[in-house]
């Protein structure tokens, strides 16, 4: 059974994925379905589907990138199952929607800017009507504090992993209704990862 986490510490671990410095990588489990599985065969019938979905998942980095906020919560159902366990350990949650953004936002502040790139998405269409993309990803947080001596001396952090988002139709067109990053190697200042920005 999925356990409601801290949303404090969710928070930090979902904005940390926007945030050069040793490699470390991570030994972390797979997706629940294979990382190497190719996805449905795009078909007549699912190719626009398919690009929809694309879209989404690229216009949601891209709205946490710009601080737009109120597009990146369009995206979500009101209730959203995250999975960045990876990342600060614990257990996946399921929280509103509404809580995510607000956490999002309260650390990426003006003083912390993110970048995301995300390739190699693979779509499987479900029986139940449901979708779920896998990708590849790469974030990195910046914030010049980070660059003080006594907090790290590096203005950046950056992370490189395997994304999971699962989408149900609705009647406003698709949603995310859940969400899991499994990190596989990051570099850089963890004063940055973790620091909201002020």
């Amino acid at each position: 059974m999925k356990r409601l986490l801290n949303t404090a510490l969710i928070s930090t671990a979902l904005t940390a994925l926007p945030a050069a410095a040793v490699v470390l990588a991570l030994n972390t489990p797979s997706f629940a379905s294979d990382a190497s599985d190719a996805g449905s065969t795009i078909t007549a019938e699912t190719l626009v589907d398919h690009a929809e979905m694309v879209r989404i998942a690229d216009a949601l980095d891209a709205a946490v990138d710009a601080k737009d906020w109120t597009t990146a919560r369009s995206m979500f159902t009101d209730t959203i199952t995250v999975d960045f366990t990876s990342l600060v350990g614990g257990e996946p949650a399921t929280i509103p929607a509404d809580g995510l953004i607000a956490g999002w936002s309260s650390n990426l502040t003006a003083e912390k800017t993110s970048f995301h790139l995300r390739g190699n998405h693979r779509i499987t269409f479900e029986d139940d009507g449901s979708a779920t993309m896998q990708s590849h990803g790469y974030a990195w947080n910046r914030m010049e504090r980070g660059a003080l001596p006594e907090n790290g001396g590096d203005p950046m952090w950056e992370v490189w992993g395997t994304y999971e988002h699962s989408f149900v139709p609705t009647d406003d067109g698709w949603k995310i209704d859940a969400m899991t990053f499994v990190a596989t190697a990051e570099r850089g200042n963890p004063f940055v990862r973790n620091t909201p920005g002020s």
